[in-house]
């Protein structure tokens, strides 16, 4: 059976056919536009162009989206592609495709893609990261996406910088009108932020590997802020893996160090929670869209 699957990002849209085994018959991508109704267009004709190069028709579709879809109106809010707020994308999708779609966040279409077979798979309760322009995390329970009572599970993105230091208050100002939103120190443009040379992330974090002081108090204080980002996480849900994705789960020096910071902040004896880099990488998010239509 092919589930065809769609990652709708900021600046392009893939789309992809995975057989029932999860291995790639097909994947297209093309530019994103900049207008809603170019958007449901391209859709239309990457869902047309994967089927034809995987010789089927009327496959499930699942779509991950920035933003998520509001139960109460049907509308996306909170997506940075803001176009699509104010938008019903999932009805307009169905009419323009002739089918049913399912529609998930982004970050939870990681987490099922990692949870259906990748880093979480052998975990029951999987708690995945988006670290890259932004920062997102969805939660899976059982190989199901928890999109939560108001649908906004996993918006830890814009929950608050926790414990902070003096020197971290008030904290910088975001786009969703709040202060000190861990978003804006733990994406990589928040870390490139709170290094203050103009360097991007990549560029502080091979200083670092150098030795360069300055680039290493900096990756130092990243890697504390994390911890305390998830070792919220680790209190309130107290998942069985986290996996984080994007670009800075690309720092290699995260993987040694966060379960030991993590577990300082943590309220219990021990937290021997395992934190994994995502296993299919930038594929996880078109393949957990398509995993939105379950194997029967």
């Amino acid at each position: 059976m092919i589930r065809i699957g769609v990652d709708f990002g900021g600046t392009k849209i893939e789309a992809a056919a995975l057989d029932a085994q999860g291995r790639f018959q097909a994947r297209v991508r093309a530019p994103s536009p900049g207008s809603y109704a170019a958007s449901l267009e391209v859709v239309r004709e990457l869902i047309a162009e994967i089927e034809r190069q995987a010789g089927v028709a009327d496959a499930s579709i699942g779509l991950g989206t920035p933003g998520s879809p509001s139960p109460a109106t049907g509308l996306i809010r909170n997506a940075n592609t803001t176009h699509l707020n104010g938008k019903p994308f999932q009805a307009d999708l169905e009419r323009v495709l002739g089918r049913p779609v399912r529609l998930a966040n982004d970050a939870n279409c990681l987490a099922l893609s990692e949870a259906t077979d990748g880093a979480g798979a052998d975990s029951h309760v999987v708690f995945g990261v988006i670290i890259g322009t932004g920062c997102g995390s969805g939660v899976t329970v059982g190989r199901q996406v928890m999109a939560g009572h108001n649908g906004i599970a996993g918006e830890w993105g814009h929950t608050p910088l926790p414990w902070p230091r003096p020197d971290e208050l008030p904290g910088p100002g975001c786009f969703c009108g709040r202060l000190n939103c861990l978003e804006n120190w733990i994406s990589g443009p928040g870390f490139a932020r709170a290094h203050g040379t103009g360097q991007d992330a990549r560029a502080i974090v091979e200083a670092a590997s150098r030795g360069e002081a300055a680039a290493v108090a900096s990756l130092d204080d990243y890697i504390d802020r994390l911890a305390r980002g998830l070792a919220v996480v680790a209190d309130i849900l107290d998942p069985d893996v986290i996996v984080l994705a994007g670009g800075m789960s690309n720092v290699d020096a995260l993987y040694p160090r966060l379960p030991a910071a993590i577990e300082s902040y943590t309220f219990a004896d021990a937290n021997t929670t395992p934190v994994r880099k995502a296993a299919h990488g930038d594929s996880s998010g078109v393949r957990g869209a398509a995993w939105l239509w379950p194997l029967p």
